[in-house]
């Protein structure tokens, strides 16, 4: 079942491509290890059995947590949370390497847990810095802004976990990260792209005066199955 872009179900594109080697697989239903990422991912137009793989998958009490140009669980399931988020693509971004910005490491995951704790940028978990570079930048040893790579699919990479602690917001240092990400994802041969949630109107801006285009809308939802238990 082929997919007209790559971007069109850019988790399913990225655990079937690049990082198929993190991919905990059911039948056609794929996942990122719990530690790495919450997402999940179909192929397009899963069937019963799709579903019923993902559900297996996601395991006694699990949510389902999918980001897919349209999603729409079957009868039965619930819908918990859906959110709509646009895709932005690399389209002129100015691409350039930053003299302050650091690679992060493992021995950084607890400062960059830390920092995204109290920012939320999006999930970041203890693994995810496997998914692709991470710089960041300190002030006086401390970690104050970061930037990465999350999903990367044929010829794509996705720019996230973008974060600046509070008391440094003001000075660019989130951009500056991000345009050092961007350039290290060039210099590969690759093309950037982000997500940002539909309301969040300030980042959308701020992402367009950069020299992201808006590619088009997707959906992420977090269902469960039929008979499962809340999830918190």
């Amino acid at each position: 079942m082929g997919q007209s872009h790559p971007l069109d179900n850019s988790v399913y594109s990225a655990l079937t491509g690049p990082q198929t080697h993190f991919a905990q697989r059911r039948g056609n239903a794929l996942r990122y290890p719990l530690d790495v990422s919450p997402f999940m991912a179909l192929p397009d137009s899963p069937d019963d059995a799709d579903w019923a793989d993902i559900a297996a998958l996601a395991g006694p009490g699990g949510g389902v947590t999918l980001t897919a140009l349209t999603v729409e669980p079957p009868d039965g399931w619930e819908v918990v949370t859906r959110i709509t988020v646009l895709q932005l693509i690399d389209d002129g971004v100015a691409a350039a390497r930053d003299q302050e910005a650091v690679r992060l490491t493992q021995a950084d995951v607890p400062e960059m847990l830390a920092l995204a704790g109290r920012t939320r940028p999006g999930p970041f978990l203890p693994r995810t810095i496997e998914m692709g570079t991470y710089l960041g930048i300190r002030s006086g040893g401390r970690l104050v802004a970061m930037a990465g790579e999350r999903l990367r699919l044929p010829g794509w990479t996705e720019i996230s976990g973008v974060c600046t602690d509070a008391d440094w917001r003001g000075h660019g240092l989130g951009t500056r990260l991000m345009l050092a990400v961007a350039a290290g994802i060039r210099e590969r041969g690759k093309t950037p792209f982000l997500h940002v949630v539909a309301s969040n109107t300030n980042a959308l801006r701020l992402y367009e005066s950069l020299g992201f285009r808006l590619h088009r809308a997707m959906t992420l939802v977090l269902t469960r199955p039929p008979g499962e238990a809340p999830i918190r």
